[in-house]
């Protein structure tokens, strides 16, 4: 008995030793793994935001940060690891922390250091316009180093998205959202590279002339993807020239139609009647760009005669995120057009310069063109107008569609392509599109303030009956005397039956597919006409909003689902102090407010 017991006593102590070996092992060696991986998320978005405008100066950097990562993926992967991994509560922590170790390893090893090594020789600047022409030769070499870096990007992102954040706690679980956040932004960000050097070149006119329809919305007048066509702009590329061919107003170029020009399905009549193929100002009330582009180039072949390669939308608002990068201008009467007052300006105080509408397009239109022409002489920073171009297309301000079906292919799935939000198994996606319904103006004034909640949580990936619930609050911050003190065009003068100053507002809310309606609204007591388009349902609302008064549109859905997410694609409207992509989490917070 005595021999058992000693026996019994080594067998318990050696177990002991072991423990505390391993314990202090994984411990030591998480330390030193968290250290190098502090490093990465100190110094990681900007090597990366380097490699996406320009990889050739972001070599030396990412070399440091790959080694930060082999060594923090090795610490992390040896056997002693892996079987800490299966202990309770510590495990799901070290697993967590091991994933990010590994992916930041794939991502930095096997995706931006050999992008970055291949374009030693290229630089972002050669896209900058000489003489109105761009070099897109070099970036063309990218097409395949980047196409493999997206595509091992790509794969990182989605183990580092795929940690299950339900048993993480404190620094782990905000380490790991954060590395969700990162590696996501890195892998879109890749993508957008990819995908430009595939696309560019031919754009461009590498392979012959190319002509382009620009659309510039005007969001003082609402429609679903952001305004009234105010402008049209041709533009021509030849050999990397770029060129503004014509300029015509979406009055001009609506003037005298009685007849849509295009035949409408019955299912987007229903919801819009015929007014998108009838009148260049409503192009963009469907709001689905893959739609609205192949419509606004029928419109135009049969108004002008000129067939296009391809559609882009913008707005005011991205011309002034451009002057930020490329500096004031100068406009025909002699105003000065710059990034703090260009907004203002086009969408607002034009209407009190002018009272001719005609005057009004013609000084829209030479803005417009003013901004574009700066831009094709060379001024300001490539990385000024890339960051300015990629902010404007995160807030779905910038739109393009492209009439060879191999180039829309590689738009397709972006934000540029402007498709219609899609719910996956993550996230639950609504769609809350508005339309000016005064014939003004005055959307310029109006405020929407959308929040998204979730009724209760369940560990991520746990299907279960959820609701969720969306609200739209509208107010219109138009000052009480408005009837007065702001132009007969402004406020719309009563010409479609609403009174002067107040503004009426259509919203089309597309539902998550295969949500079920619970419940719909409106704080007036106003019904809803119900639609659909595509496999959306489509609840349509109208208000009639007097001066500093609000209204409210509550949307509650349900389904069996595991999405712990929630998002509502807004208008982008003229103040970009609102964003128009709203996020709700059911993990970490119960709604999210455009604000």
């Amino acid at each position: 008995m005595k021999t058992a017991g000693r026996v019994a006593a080594w067998a318990v102590g050696s177990l002991l030793v072991l423990v505390t070996l391993a314990t202090l092992w994984v411990g030591l060696r998480g330390v030193m793994a968290y250290n190098h991986l502090e490093r990465i998320h100190k110094d990681g978005s900007a090597a990366a935001a380097a490699v996406a405008s320009n990889p050739a100066s972001a070599t030396q950097e990412l070399a440091l940060l790959a080694s930060d990562a082999e060594a923090a993926h090795k610490l992390t992967s040896d056997p002693v690891w892996r079987l800490a991994e299966r202990c309770p509560w510590i495990g799901p922590q070290l697993a967590a922390f091991g994933t990010v170790a590994a992916a930041s390893d794939e991502l930095l090893r096997g995706s931006l250091l050999p992008l970055a090594t291949a374009a030693q020789s290229t630089s972002m600047d050669s896209l900058k316009p000489v003489d109105g022409r761009i070099d897109s030769s070099s970036i063309a070499t990218l097409v395949g180093p980047a196409e493999a870096a997206a595509k091992s990007a790509q794969g990182s992102a989605a183990a580092v998205e795929n940690i299950d954040p339900t048993p993480l706690i404190g620094r782990v679980g905000n380490a790991v959202r954060q590395a969700q956040e990162l590696f996501t932004q890195t892998s879109s960000a890749l993508d957008a590279l990819s995908r430009t050097a595939k696309l560019l070149p031919a754009m461009l006119g590498q392979n012959g002339p190319r002509d382009y329809l620009l659309l510039v919305q005007n969001n003082a007048e609402w429609r679903s993807l952001g305004g009234i066509t105010g402008t049209t702009i041709l533009l021509r590329t030849d050999a990397g020239a770029v060129s503004l061919v014509d300029t015509r107003s979406a009055t001009s170029l609506s003037r005298g139609i009685t007849d849509p020009l295009v035949q409408l399905p019955e299912d987007v009549q229903a919801i819009y009647q015929s007014r998108p193929a009838r009148y260049f100002h409503n192009l963009t009330q469907i709001p689905d760009f893959t739609f609205d582009g192949p419509l606004a180039r029928a419109m135009y072949l049969a108004r002008t005669g000129k067939d296009v390669a391809g559609v882009i939308a913008v707005d005011p608002v991205v011309l002034s995120y451009l002057l930020r990068a490329i500096g004031p201008v100068t406009v025909a009467d002699g105003q000065q057009l710059n990034s703090e007052n260009a907004v203002q300006l086009l969408l607002n105080q034009v209407y009190e310069r002018y009272s001719s509408p005609a005057a009004q397009d013609a000084f829209f239109s030479g803005a417009t063109g003013a901004v574009f022409q700066a831009l094709l002489q060379g001024r300001g920073s490539t990385t000024g107008m890339l960051t300015a171009l990629a902010r404007a297309t995160e807030e779905h301000r910038v739109l393009m569609w492209a009439a060879d079906p191999n180039e829309q292919a590689i738009l397709a799935g972006t934000l540029l392509a402007g498709e219609l939000p899609a719910t996956d198994e993550q996230t639950a996606r609504f769609g809350v599109y508005l339309n000016d319904g005064t014939g003004s103006k005055m959307s310029y004034y109006v405020k929407p303030d959308v929040s998204l909640g979730w009724d209760h949580c369940e560990a991520a990936r746990f299907e279960s009956a959820r609701q969720l619930t969306l609200t739209l609050a509208l107010t219109n911050d138009a000052p009480l005397d408005a009837q007065t003190s702001l132009p007969p065009y402004v406020t719309g003068n009563g010409v479609y039956g609403v009174a002067p100053g107040s503004a009426a507002v259509v919203t089309n809310l597309f539902l998550p597919q295969d949500y079920q309606l619970v419940s719909a609204t409106a704080s007036d007591g106003s019904a809803y006409e119900e639609g659909s388009f595509e496999d959306r349902r489509v609840l349509t609302f109208g208000a009639n909003l007097s001066p500093q008064s609000s209204t409210s549109i509550t949307i509650v859905v349900r389904a069996t689902t595991s999405a712990t997410e929630a998002e509502a694609i807004v208008t982008p409207t003229a103040d970009e102090s609102l964003n128009p992509v709203v996020k709700g989490s059911c993990n970490y917070a119960s709604a999210a407010t455009l604000k």
